[in-house]
């Protein structure tokens, strides 16, 4: 079936796409954040140095920028069902590569390839709403719903990983991610209804290979340049993915069958909403990829008290981001991005101020704050990236946007690590000094986002 002329969806064949769908999302960001509550261990039994490290937090960044686009524009014309299945297949091969990785290296190749599966999984899942929900008061109930998938993965991921830490090794968290997804990719296969676009743009595979490269090239340059920024390496890094992505651009402006439409960023919801993803990724999501590592090494608490304090964030966005549906309808969707980007600043200024003898109490305030902000802009997020693209594009629209926020993370991610960590002093009081500097950054990220969505009005 076609977007053309779609039938009207029963209850429960959209009943049973929204649950894949938002199953799917949630297995994904499950596998993005397991590492973050057991970095420490998984670290150590690898026997990672700084530079591996962030490799192992920044490598399934790299998968989901490099793939999220051209899965979303191959979920839109070759199948959203199909897509997602087989998405869901490689995120699974991805996590039992993890689960036997005898070192840094492999883990991370494993961590791209989840990436990858993720990517096609993320992208097809938005795809798969929009053509089962109409416009309108179901949409934004079932993007609500999506939006809370993003924010209980975020959640699970490092809880099931810390348990699972202390009851065996951080190694079987990703055998339980991939037996999990094995089976949703069969689920995905037998209970949801085939759907492509009416209006297929395409294959772009040269442009496709240049956005990925690119991005990788950029990504791996700032991971790189921990090292040192003068050093050959980053500055051929950036000078190469600087390159592939001009010619990217080249490419896309004069091609007819362009994966991505620049002129998209023409159109002021479509920019507002990729604005958003890339602080949402550069803003909180960076900061508190770093959180369960520093707490650990400086303030004392295990992996476990770490999760936790992660779930008392993610889960209160999971509740906001059900409740955010009762809205009411006058607030428009780029207010509601510029206000929750204001909301997550304030929780993350709520975070500085940390001393060395700081406790777990200092930092849940802080924390909900930027929960209940963090609700509100991923139910939105999923809302405007397929609004704010044509009828029948919601796959590229959920590549465009969430590849806006992982690479928004990857990117913040280094920073954060650059900032919160200097070379040399690695006392306990050149931490907290260096977090407290982090949480200032990362909340200076969110409010510029949050300045640039509030000025992306539509022009009469």
């Amino acid at each position: 079936m076609t977007d053309a002329a779609p039938s009207p969806a029963g209850t429960a064949n959209s009943t049973r796409a929204l649950t894949i769908a938002a199953l799917g999302t949630l297995l994904t960001l499950m596998a993005f954040t397991a590492p973050l509550a057991t970095i420490n261990s998984t670290a150590a039994d690898l026997m990672s140095d700084a530079a591996g490290r962030t490799w192992i937090l920044s490598s399934m960044s790299i998968g989901l920028a490099a793939a999220l686009l051209t899965t979303g524009t191959v979920a839109d014309d070759f199948g959203r069902r199909r897509t997602f299945a087989l998405g869901a297949a490689v995120l699974a091969v991805g996590a039992v590569a993890c689960a036997v990785s005898p070192n840094t290296l492999i883990f991370v190749v494993a961590r791209i390839l989840q990436g990858l599966g993720g990517a096609a999984v993320v992208a097809s899942s938005l795809g798969i709403i929009a053509h089962t929900h109409p416009a309108g008061p179901v949409r934004a109930k079932a993007s609500g719903v999506w939006g809370a998938s993003v924010g209980a993965g975020i959640a699970l991921g490092p809880l099931l990983a810390a348990v699972l830490d202390r009851w065996a090794s951080w190694r079987e968290a990703y055998v339980v991610l991939a037996i999990a997804t094995l089976a949703l990719a069969v689920a995905a296969h037998l209970l949801v209804e085939e759907s492509i676009s009416d209006a297929p743009r395409g294959l772009d595979p040269i442009g496709a290979l240049l956005l990925a490269s690119g991005i990788t090239a950029l990504l791996a340059a700032l991971v790189e340049g921990r090292q040192g920024w003068t050093a050959v390496t980053p500055i051929v890094l950036f000078v190469l993915a600087a390159l592939l992505l001009a010619a990217f651009t080249v490419l896309e402006l004069r091609s007819t069958t362009a994966m991505l439409d620049l002129n998209l960023f023409r159109h002021p919801p479509f920019l507002a909403a990729t604005i958003a993803a890339l602080a949402t990724g550069g803003g909180i999501i960076a900061l508190l990829s770093y959180m369960p590592g520093f707490l650990g090494t400086v303030l004392g608490i295990d992996a476990l008290g770490a999760a936790l304090l992660l779930f008392g964030w993610s889960a209160t966005s999971v509740v906001t981001a059900l409740l955010a549906r009762r809205l009411p309808a006058s607030l428009s969707g780029r207010t509601q991005l510029a206000v929750g980007l204001v909301g997550v600043a304030l929780g993350m200024l709520m975070l500085t101020g940390l001393s060395e003898n700081a406790a777990w109490p200092r930092l849940l305030p802080g924390l909900l704050v930027a929960g209940v902000a963090s609700g509100v802009l991923n139910a939105a997020l999923g809302r405007e990236a397929v609004a704010s693209v044509p009828a029948g594009r919601g796959g590229m629209g959920s590549g465009a946007n969430n590849t806006a926020r992982y690479v928004g993370s990857a990117i913040g991610v280094t920073v954060v690590a650059v900032v919160a960590v200097p070379a040399g002093d690695h006392s306990a009081a050149v931490l907290v000094h260096g977090w407290n500097t982090a949480a200032l950054v990362t909340a200076a990220i969110s409010v510029v986002g949050a300045v640039v969505v509030a000025a992306s009005r539509t022009r009469r």
